[in-house]
């Protein structure tokens, strides 16, 4: 049972819904019977929490967010589908995180330490891993994957079923209508692949040796003129470098599963 004191009067609380002791609800926040919120998550005034969601420890989530609403869909049936959130997120103002749909997983997936900034939308059955960005309004459609350590700028519309890949970066303003394979920075309308996000990869702690492995599977998928087989055969080589074996393999297994095509 959560203290009263951290439950603001004005909030309504399910007394279904199962809070930790350590929640704290700001003014007006309405929660629902079905909604779980793990140790020391804050709600913010005006946030409306509902459907299945389940959201986990040291989550602070701003004022007039809306998480765990029904799908945008038109299939949706009323189907018991979830929210699941991870911890120590930041959500910001004006968010809006939809439920799954029985379509698909039924679950919409939100990881750890992820820095989302205000108006942004996530779509149901959506997939966003750990350590993004979201910038402001950015818009992930229905089945959209987010690799880990990702950073979306500003004004970004993803169409649905694209997947960014890990440690990629996309820029301001993108029109995101193929996958962005792992490691890239890619912006504009229509969508082009820039180079390798070298900045946010240092950040990270890759070592030189993984950066020169990066480096020449970008030439070899941007510069040399190979098909994407051709590409993906010839990163084998770079697997001779024991450090660079877990991102090559990062790679071919996300182009080897690209339904859609990659930026190019």
């Amino acid at each position: 049972m959560v203290a009263a004191s951290l439950i603001h009067p004005t909030a309504v609380v399910d007394p279904a819904a199962e809070l930790d002791s350590s929640v704290s609800v700001g003014p007006y926040a309405v929660i629902g019977p079905q909604v779980r919120l793990g140790a020391r998550t804050s709600v913010g005034a005006h946030c409306v929490i509902e459907g299945h969601t389940t959201i986990g420890c040291d989550n602070q989530i701003f004022q007039f967010a809306s998480l765990g609403a029904d799908p945008q869909d038109k299939k949706y049936a009323g189907e018991p589908t979830r929210l699941v959130m991870g911890d120590r997120n930041t959500v910001r103002e004006f968010c809006t995180f939809n439920t799954g749909t029985a379509q698909d997983r039924g679950e919409t997936t939100i990881g750890s330490d992820n820095w989302i900034m205000a108006y942004v939308h996530i779509a149901h059955d959506c997939i966003v891993g750990d350590n993004t960005t979201l910038a402001n309004n950015t818009t992930l459609a229905g089945h959209v994957h987010v690799g880990d350590w990702v950073t979306v700028g500003g004004l970004t519309g993803v169409l649905q079923r694209m997947r960014i890949g890990a440690y990629a970066m996309v820029g301001f303003q993108a029109h995101v209508n193929k996958d962005v394979p792992p490691f890239m920075t890619v912006d504009g309308n229509p969508l082009a692949a820039r180079s390798v996000n070298l900045i946010g990869l240092k950040r990270r702690g890759f070592s030189d040796v993984r950066i020169a492995a990066v480096r020449e599977m970008h030439k070899l998928l941007y510069r040399q003129g190979l098909s994407l087989e051709a590409a993906m055969q010839a990163m084998d080589a770079l697997k001779a470098e024991a450090d660079a074996v877990q991102d090559v393999e990062l790679m071919q297994g996300f182009l080897a599963s690209a339904a859609y095509g990659i930026t190019r």
